[in-house]
């Protein structure tokens, strides 16, 4: 069983008891300072005290679970964080390359969404225009991973295995992208000039796409000139912005980019 305590992850043999008046096995495990990851077969426990000290970590530091786990590698290997691939060994168990020699491909892990309209799985198109595909993108600020401190030591898990580009495809396209300044048609604002974004989705039999972006009033402006976008011709791309931020932009972009102006939005 895997024990995450604060002294790190360890891999320990836990026996409970199965006596005929025994409690089950969970219960048990809370009996003696353990918070069972499931309840039914447990594999993976947290001790109570590992639990209390990420919720004082959280409280006064603000520390992510990523980053406090990140902790927990350390702790257990300071020279080889990254041989406990919790997180990816998951992962390609879920997605069925747990207990097989076949490397996954791009694209492969990324997680399937029975909500959103699949041709041939939970629909069947008969007239184009009654579905669209919807994506919202957004930005991060605080994207530390934009610049790493040593680069050499970067360690790729799932180098575009799921939702986002591999780094070689990501390298060529920064190559040959130029950063420049333009005069803004909109108002300033601060998403604009930290623009980023990645989706990647089946549309396979869908021809009307949505795209909701704070600032698409400007990044759709070269939407189309990204060479390494492989989109369908008969794929119609509506861009959008969301009501909370059409707001701030001008009146021009609120009747052009507000949902409620889009037809089959509302």
């Amino acid at each position: 069983m895997v024990i995450i305590d604060k002294s790190g992850v360890h891999h320990l043999k836990v026996r409970c008891c199965h006596y005929p008046n025994a409690m089950s096995s969970d219960i048990q495990m809370f009996q003696h300072g353990f918070f069972p990851a499931s309840f039914n077969r447990p594999k993976t426990a947290f001790t109570f005290r590992v639990l209390d000290d990420f919720l004082l970590d959280n409280l006064e530091c603000s520390t992510l679970v990523m980053n406090y786990y990140s902790k927990l590698w350390r702790m257990t290997s300071s020279m080889f964080p990254h041989l406990v691939p919790w997180r990816q060994l998951k992962t390609m168990k879920w997605h069925g390359f747990g207990h097989c020699s076949d490397d996954p491909k791009a694209g492969d892990l990324a997680l399937f969404c029975p909500a959103c309209p699949q041709p041939g799985i939970n629909i069947c198109i008969t007239s184009s225009w009654k579905y669209t595909q919807s994506f919202v993108m957004g930005r991060n600020f605080k994207a530390e991973h934009l610049h790493p401190i040593k680069p050499h030591d970067e360690v790729w898990l799932s180098d575009g295995l799921g939702f986002m580009v591999g780094k070689d495809r990501y390298k060529l396209h920064l190559a040959e992208a130029s950063d420049t300044v333009e005069k803004l048609s909109c108002n300033n604002h601060q998403a604009i000039n930290q623009a980023n974004a990645a989706a990647q989705h089946n549309m396979e039999g869908i021809t009307r796409a949505i795209t909701f972006y704070n600032i698409n009033c400007q990044y759709n402006k070269h939407f189309w000139d990204y060479r390494f976008l492989e989109i369908v011709s008969e794929l119609i791309i509506i861009p959008g912005i969301r009501l909370w931020h059409v707001h701030g932009h001008q009146d021009s972009c609120y009747v052009r980019y507000a949902s409620n102006f889009i037809e089959g939005i509302g």
